[in-house]
């Protein structure tokens, strides 16, 4: 059986050091350290971008050393990266002041992943947006659908 192809979205990587959401962390973590080598894990230059504005520079280097310590691959850009995610934007099914969180999607769309992993559950990680984002990617030709999880829902639904 292949391995899934998951895309981690800055979200994940920032959970790991959580310290006022210890359950999320806690999970984030049991994620990396007892099932990541379960799946193939990517990720973007809009992780970096994301993590390089974090105003505290320890914090920053911390989730940076993170990326580095995890097999997770980087995805090289597109031009359909940018029209997908500018499309997402324009037709509301991302809010336009979350231009990184359609990147996201539409990188791991475009790459053809099977999940995008997200705490962030208002914009990302639930079924109404996973449907919306679902019916743009088939009218664009992009199957099969991107499944938008949490870490915790990856545990669950897909242990070996």
């Amino acid at each position: 059986m292949n391995k899934l192809r998951i895309y981690l979205d800055t979200s994940v990587v920032n959970f790991l050091f959580a310290e006022d959401s210890p359950d999320f962390r806690r999970m984030t973590e049991e994620f990396f350290a007892k099932h990541a080598q379960k799946y193939e894990l990517f990720a973007s230059e809009v992780v970096i971008l994301e993590i390089e504005r974090d105003p505290d520079p320890q914090h920053r280097q911390k989730l940076l050393d993170a990326l580095h310590r995890h097999p997770i691959a980087m995805l090289p850009s597109a031009p359909e990266v940018e029209r997908l995610a500018d499309l997402y934007l324009a037709r509301g099914v991302i809010p336009a002041k979350k231009r990184e969180d359609a990147l996201h999607v539409a990188y791991a769309t475009v790459h053809g992943l099977d999940i995008l992993l997200s705490w962030n559950f208002k914009h990302l990680a639930n079924v109404r947006r996973e449907a919306l984002i679902a019916a743009i990617n088939q009218q664009e030709g992009h199957w099969p659908t991107l499944r938008l999880l949490s870490p915790l829902e990856v545990e669950d639904e897909y242990q070996a």
